[in-house]
């Protein structure tokens, strides 16, 4: 449960911080960014994999740079969900799927489990 939590808020970290760096990228109030940031753990959860498995061709041909463009399909499919959650435009997802990425990583390196 405890991963849950620690996972929800640095998504809220990302997304913030996607709004607060990438331009089109917008939320309208604290409330949007954490209905956000469950939305996207969501679709992370079930529509991504689904994506990916059905671009794994192109992402294989783009030595896996096809993968941000899957991230901001996601982003943007959470955008168009919400209201008041706005990304616009292809470039503006992926600016927010790399921030979010950068920001999820970090997080991981610091927070992994390292056990035996």
């Amino acid at each position: 449960m405890l991963r849950f939590i620690v996972q929800f808020l640095v998504t809220c970290l990302a997304l913030w911080l996607a709004a607060q760096i990438v331009p089109g990228v917008a939320f309208s109030d604290t409330t949007t960014l954490l209905l956000a940031a469950v939305l996207l753990g969501i679709a992370n959860a079930i529509v991504r994999p689904v994506l990916t498995f059905l671009t794994f061709p192109l992402t294989l041909l783009t030595f896996g740079l096809f993968l941000l463009v899957v991230n901001a399909a996601v982003i943007g499919l959470v955008a168009v969900l919400l209201g008041g959650f706005v990304v616009d435009g292809l470039w503006a997802g992926i600016g927010a799927a790399i921030v979010t990425g950068v920001v999820s990583w970090i997080a991981g390196w610091f927070i992994s489990d390292r056990r035996g």
